[in-house]
């Protein structure tokens, strides 16, 4: 171990540095009404085009009382819209219980303001159909909207549909209140062995304790997964293989598990939705956008239970068979409230993710902010992401995450959890072998997170080339590098917390710093470790304003470091 000392810094100079952070210029934000990525070609995306023709559900026979089972005439409406040529299905004002609705092309299914599409509790609407979960070819309840193989197909207005997912989801009881946990449990369903969960039936308890519970294998039919049913919870909206998709101006709410999910679309647009999911929600994900290719997510919100607004392009050897990737989207003018994390890529990226663009979001209360996940046998490549002027507050977790030992666990360990750190083992590289590259990220304001950024790739393929440029982020603790390459942080303040040191480097190379801010009188700046660590560069950094410079262990050697 070996350690560059600097003189200290007084604790006046110290106090008036924390005084001057409010004051300190922060990176030019993008001026309302310009694209912050200037001279890049943006994809586009095609729009969806009806005719006025309007079909109410009320002359189909439907009664808005929210005791009436409307699924017959709605889907009849439906129906006739479809080969009348197209036009627009309205839910006038009312209450509308129903079961699944199944969409069809050139229909735009408009629900005013004053309208919810309420989905019954009652399971026995939702037939058990073969579909896709988590990337994988599996059995599912019917999701509540569906449609398959479509073009031109809206959901529109400023109404509410409602999944009625709390009559399908287990919960924690980490995640309620003490009272909140009594009354679920008085509500009947069961409670397993260990306390921990609450299950809404026996099927949903026996579901939980099924290895691979739904995954549709050889030899098996949809039949043969009556027994774990009320477990196999639905998405809400479901849309696969259909091309000009609009979801417009409606809250998605409430949903079984993720609230939309266009899988294998062309041109899809999500404008001005609200979507929200109780944050205890497990797989309460806001959208998962998965092997589509033009899209724009604009102008929502989204306030859930897990991911908000995340890339998906299938699971493992079977995303690689399916080998459509998520590409040539946008994401802007977006918040996003509770969620795992704001905008999400993975881990089902199997087919990989490119020319992905996201601007002007806003992320307040997340456990991570920009949130890249993956893991052994997913294999897929992920790249060409361009991410801009994002506002995070409240992050419980990383303001960036780039991790390839994804878990499949909650980013924030609840109260008493304990989590082993993987161990960093090297593997061959294969086709299941994943890949994080070329990602660029600027201009980030985070107040508050428990750590700025922490990157962690494996030791056979690093994760290589990311950008991070103008960024001013408040944390417990600073920037952690595992297994990377390539990796420019230029004009990055950090006000962290008692952290030592603010930077901690493991085995990764090409590591560049240029404008690196930090609290003065820091015990440590950097902590260097590992035989592989290399090309550490430090420049136009005040070094020494820390106690110490930096410090190398575990084989890393002096001659990995230069200071400019």
């Amino acid at each position: 171990m070996s350690i560059f000392n600097k003189a200290s810094i007084s604790l006046l100079s110290a106090t008036l540095f924390f005084l001057s952070v409010s004051a300190q210029k922060i990176p030019a934000k993008t001026k309302p009404g310009l694209n912050p990525f200037a001279g890049m070609v943006l994809p586009q995306t095609k729009q969806p085009v009806f005719k006025k023709d309007t079909f109410n559900i009320a002359r189909f026979g439907a009664i808005g009382n929210g005791i009436t089972l409307n699924t017959a005439a709605i889907n009849n409406a439906v129906n006739a819209c479809n080969k009348a040529g197209g036009g627009v299905v309205l839910v006038p004002t009312g209450l509308w219980l129903t079961g699944p609705v199944v969409l069809k092309s050139n229909v735009n299914l408009h629900i005013n303001r004053d309208a919810i599409l309420l989905f019954t509790k009652d399971f026995d609407q939702y037939p058990l159909i073969a579909g896709n979960w988590e990337g994988l070819p599996s059995v599912r309840n019917q999701s509540p909207i569906s449609g398959k193989n479509l073009v031109n197909v809206a959901i529109t207005g400023s109404g509410i549909v409602d999944g009625n997912g709390d009559a399908w989801r287990m919960v924690k009881k980490d995640k309620l209140t003490e009272t909140q946990w009594k009354n679920l449990v008085a509500s009947g369903g069961l409670v397993s062995e260990d306390k921990k969960t609450w299950y809404p039936s026996e099927k949903s308890l026996k579901g939980s304790q099924t290895k691979q519970a739904g995954v549709l294998v050889n030899g098996k039919t949809v039949k043969d997964y009556e027994d774990i049913k009320d477990f196999l919870r639905p998405n809400l909206v479901v849309l696969e293989s259909c091309k000009k998709v609009l979801l417009e101006s409606v809250t998605f709410q409430n949903s079984p598990a993720w609230n939309l999910h266009p899988l294998m679309c062309e041109d899809v647009t999500v404008r001005n939705v609200q979507v929200k999911n109780p944050w205890y929600a497990q797989n309460g994900d806001g959208i998962d956008l998965e092997s589509c290719r033009n899209a724009l997510i604009e102008n929502s919100t989204f306030d859930v239970g897990d991911d908000g607004i995340c890339i998906k392009s299938g699971r493992d050897e079977e995303g690689r068979k399916r080998g459509i990737p998520t590409e040539n989207v946008i994401v802007r003018n977006c918040i996003v409230y509770h969620a795992h994390g704001g905008f999400v890529i993975g881990s089902e990226m199997s087919g990989g993710a490119k020319n992905i663009f996201v601007s002007n979001c806003s992320f307040i209360g997340t456990d991570v902010g920009l949130r890249f996940k993956t893991t052994r046998g997913r294999g897929g490549v992920v790249e060409k992401i361009y991410i801009s002027d994002i506002n995070m507050k409240g992050i419980a977790g990383e303001a960036l995450l780039f991790d390839m030992y994804y878990e499949a666990k909650d980013p924030v360990p609840l109260a008493g959890e304990n989590r082993d750190v993987p161990k960093l083992e090297t593997f061959p590289i294969t086709a299941a072998t994943p890949q994080f590259k070329d990602f660029h990220v600027s201009n980030v304001v985070c107040d508050g997170a428990a750590k700025a950024v922490f990157i962690r790739g494996l030791p056979e393929m690093n994760i290589a080339d990311i950008y991070l440029n103008n960024m001013v982020i408040k944390s417990k603790k600073g920037i952690e590098c595992i297994e990377a390459t390539g990796i420019y942080f230029k004009n990055v303040q950090l006000v962290t917390g008692s952290t030592n040191p603010v930077v901690k480097i493991n085995n990764s190379a090409a590591i560049t710093f240029d404008g690196l801010k930090y609290n003065a009188a820091s015990d440590l700046l950097f902590g260097i470790s590992g035989e592989k660590a290399k090309a550490i560069r430090v420049s136009n950094t005040s070094a020494s304003e820390a106690k110490n410079t930096v410090e190398f262990t575990g084989g890393a050697s002096e001659k990995s470091f230069i200071l400019n």
